[in-house]
């Protein structure tokens, strides 16, 4: 991956907000970096956009210029370490680095594609998702599961998460072939992370969580024109 131009907005300003019933902190960076042109012409012209089989992510991925990766991370990291309190013996590990692209219809979608989503249980493993694209794209959900009333699956309570929601699909039927974006009977849309462009956010891969996805708007395998993401997954070991 050929590397590309990257300036970290040199005058960051950090808003935490604090979510679902145990209060979980997400940051919100927005203006993240001087300017977004180059970063997006890199996947507009060098990525190598296709479909990654080991995941359930409804559409088209490309691996991130390595000296974007590593200098996002450098601006972020002590953040991260204070507002979520890292014991100082765990080191960060970069998990999965990639461009994303909305591009399954919701006709194709599978059952877990229809459904909010945890990244994992583990208590210290987050995800920095980075808007590029122009602002008419869908946001960032956080839902909370109803029978159980969680909004954060941790290692104590999944188990007991995964088999409630089993229960429900099996006593009332698998969720309607669309993207989740509002509430229903199954779960409750109680927080939205607006999709602003240059707007970097980072929260823990236990929350619930989906894109609210405009099937005409966002749907979209051109990474010029559809919802453009920069996600990198890091968890601390």
């Amino acid at each position: 991956m050929q590397e590309t131009d990257i300036n970290i907005n040199s005058d960051l300003s950090l808003q935490v907000i604090t979510v679902g019933v145990n209060e979980t902190p997400v940051i919100i960076i927005d203006d993240f970096l001087v300017n977004t042109d180059d970063i997006i012409n890199n996947a507009c012209n060098d990525a190598e956009f296709k479909v990654v089989s080991n995941t359930y992510y409804p559409g088209i991925r490309a691996f991130l210029p390595r000296n974007y990766v590593i200098k996002v991370l450098q601006a972020i990291y002590q953040d991260i370490c204070r507002i979520y309190k890292i014991p100082q013996y765990l080191q960060l590990k970069p998990q999965e680095t990639y461009y994303s692209l909305i591009t399954k219809a919701e006709t194709e979608l599978q059952l877990l594609q229809r459904m909010p989503h945890f990244d994992t249980s583990r208590p210290f493993y987050f995800a920095v998702l980075h808007y590029l694209n122009n602002d008419n794209h869908g946001n960032t959900g956080l839902f909370r599961h109803k029978p159980t009333g969680l909004d954060k699956i941790e290692d104590h309570n999944v188990e007991f998460y995964l088999a409630s929601a089993q229960r429900f699909i099996d006593n009332n039927g698998e969720s309607p072939q669309e993207y989740c974006t509002r509430t229903n009977e199954h779960f409750e849309l109680y927080e939205q992370i607006e999709y602003r462009p240059n707007r970097l956010v980072i929260y823990p891969g236990q929350l619930l969580h989906s894109s609210i996805i405009s099937p005409a708007k966002d749907i979209d395998p051109n990474p010029r024109t559809g919802r453009l993401t920069a996600n990198i997954f890091i968890e601390f070991t």
